[in-house]
């Protein structure tokens, strides 16, 4: 999926907290805020969109330890 290298240099646009890859969900999620960013897949590489305006609240079976407010 994506890189390690590139997970440790990732940052949550709303909070700047770190983000961690769930492969499963196939997303960026940030625990402190509780948004999951879609991976998406272009042309055979896995990108990650980080703007909040395509983020996803991270779902309870994810274990979600934050309650996000309105993603506009």
């Amino acid at each position: 999926m994506i890189a390690p290298e590139l997970i440790d240099i990732l940052a949550c646009p709303t909070c700047k907290g770190a983000v961690e890859q769930d492969k499963n969900a196939r997303a960026l999620l940030c625990r402190s805020c509780g948004l999951a960013f879609p991976v998406r897949s272009h042309a055979g590489k896995a990108l990650p969109v980080m703007l909040v305006e395509e983020a996803d609240v991270i779902p309870d079976s994810l274990g979600s330890t934050a309650v996000a407010s309105s993603v506009d």
